[in-house]
C-alpha cells in the first residue's frame, strides 16, 4: 500500500498536474489530495467518456510538459469506450488511465462488477491499450510511470494503470474546491418561427464562424460529420481541427483546451445529435467552463450525414438547458445574427457562452471529406498553438 502523496507527487514531478474523472471508492485517496493542492486541477466529469476527451483536450493545449489523467471506475469503461477508440487512438492524444480493479476475480465485490471485473483486462487489450496493475510499493511508482510516458511518446496513445483494492491508503478530505456557483441567467430566444426551407445554410453559419475566428488568436474544433466536413471544404485553416467518431465529445474536448489554453480563444462548433448524445457535458461546462470558451451548435433537427433522419431536437430549448447549467450567456434562433453577437461581444469573466441556431437540412453536392488525416491535423494544430508536448 502507498501513501496518496508518493504517487501524485512522482507524477507532478514527470508533468502531471490535470485530472479529471468519476469518483469509485478506490481512487478517494487520490481525489481528496488533488483537490485540497491548489497547483493540480480536478476536474469532475458526468461520465467517464467525457473525462477522456476532456484530458485529450488538455493534451492538444498542454504546455512546458504539462500531461493529464483520467481516474475511473472500470464500469465506466464502457462510457469511454467511444473516445479511447476513435478519439485519442485516432488523433494520438496520449493520456494516463488509472481504472480501478472492482470484480477482480477472487476478490469478493457487489454483483454488478461479477462480469465487468474479469473482462476488464480483456477490453484494455482490445482496445490496444497496455496496462500494468497499479504500483503498491513506493519503489515501484516512478518506474511504472516512466514506463507509461515512454509509450505515451512513442506511440501517442493511453496507458492504462489498474487499480487493486486496498492499493492506496486513506487521505482525508479536510478541505475540498469552492462550490461551483454561478449566477443562472435567462434563456434568450429569438427564433422567427421561419419553415425549414427558409433557415439559413450550414454554409453560410460556418462562413459568419470563419468571419470571427482569425486564425492568429482563435481555435475552431468543429463536431463529428458534416460540420467539420464542410468547414473544410469552405476554407482549411491551420486554427481548425475536424472531429472524427467520438460523437458528443466535441465539448468536452474544447473544455480541456480552453482550461489548458487561456491564452487562446476556442470555439466548439456542435450538432444537435452530438449535443443529445451527451447532455451531462453541459452541466459540467457550466460549472468549469472558462469565459475563453463559445459553444455554438448548428441545429438542423437531423442527423444529415447518415441519411437525414430527426432528431428529436425541435422538442428541446438548449439554450434553457445552458442557462439552466450555469452558461455566462444562452441564446437560441434561427438568425445568423447571434453568431456575430456571441463571437464578437466581449467575453465574459463568469463562463463559457452559449448560442444555439436553428438551420436548413440539406448538404452540398460533392462535400469532400478532409484529405488531411487526424493526426495531421492536430500536429498541424498543436504547432500552430504552440504546444511542445506530443507533437509527432
Amino acid at each position: 500500500m502507498i501513501e496518496a502523496a508518493q504517487f501524485v507527487e512522482a507524477a507532478r514531478e514527470r508533468g502531471f498536474d490535470w485530472y479529471a474523472g468519476v469518483p469509485c471508492s478506490y481512487l478517494t485517496p487520490f481525489i481528496n489530495y488533488v483537490l485540497q493542492d491548489p497547483s493540480l486541477h480536478y476536474v469532475s466529469a458526468a461520465n467517464e467518456g467525457d473525462a477522456v476527451a476532456l484530458i485529450a483536450g488538455v493534451t492538444l493545449g498542454a504546455r512546458n510538459g504539462r500531461r493529464g489523467v483520467t481516474m475511473m471506475q472500470n464500469s465506466g469503461l464502457g462510457n469511454a469506450v467511444s473516445p479511447l477508440t476513435s478519439l485519442t487512438w485516432t488523433f494520438k492524444l496520449p493520456q494516463l488511465l488509472i481504472v480501478t480493479w472492482r470484480g477482480q476475480p477472487g476478490v469478493p465485490d457487489e454483483p454488478q462488477h461479477a462480469l465487468m471485473g474479469p473482462v476488464t483486462p480483456a477490453m484494455l487489450d482490445t482496445m490496444e491499450i497496455p496496462w500494468e496493475t497499479f504500483p503498491t510499493e513506493a519503489d515501484a511508482i516512478g518506474p511504472a510511470l516512466d514506463r507509461a510516458i515512454a509509450h505515451m511518446d512513442e506511440t501517442g496513445r493511453p496507458y492504462a494503470l489498474v487499480m487493486q483494492k486496498g492499493s492506496v491508503a486513506p487521505y482525508e478530505l479536510k478541505q475540498g474546491a469552492a462550490p461551483l456557483r454561478r449566477t443562472l441567467v435567462e434563456a434568450r430566444s429569438t427564433s422567427t418561427g421561419a419553415p425549414q426551407d427558409a433557415l439559413p445554410t450550414r454554409h453560410d453559419a460556418l462562413q459568419r464562424v470563419i468571419a470571427h475566428t482569425p486564425v492568429e488568436s482563435t481555435v475552431v474544433l468543429a463536431s463529428t460529420g458534416f460540420c467539420g466536413r464542410e468547414l473544410y471544404a469552405i476554407d482549411d485553416r491551420p486554427n481548425q481541427l475536424y472531429m472524427v467518431g467520438s460523437m458528443g465529445c466535441l465539448t468536452p474536448f474544447a473544455l480541456g483546451l480552453a482550461l489548458t489554453r487561456p491564452d487562446l480563444k476556442v470555439v466548439a462548433l456542435d450538432g444537435d445529435g452530438a449535443a443529445l448524445m451527451r447532455m451531462g457535458v453541459f452541466a459540467t461546462l457550466g460549472a468549469y467552463g472558462p469565459s475563453n470558451l463559445t459553444h455554438v451548435l448548428l441545429d438542423n433537427g437531423a442527423h444529415d450525414s447518415t441519411g437525414g433522419q430527426s432528431t428529436v431536437s425541435p422538442a428541446v430549448s438548449f439554450a434553457g438547458v445552458a442557462a439552466a447549467c450555469g452558461y455566462a450567456s444562452a441564446v437560441e434562433g434561427d438568425d445568423l445574427s447571434l453568431i456575430d453577437e456571441v463571437l464578437t461581444s466581449a467575453p465574459s469573466e463568469d463562463g463559457t457562452r452559449f448560442v444555439r441556431v436553428s438551420i436548413k437540412r440539406g448538404t452540398p453536392d460533392g462535400l469532400p471529406r478532409p484529405v488531411i488525416t487526424p493526426p495531421d491535423v492536430k500536429t498541424r494544430l498543436m504547432r500552430h498553438i504552440g504546444t511542445d508536448q506530443g507533437v509527432r
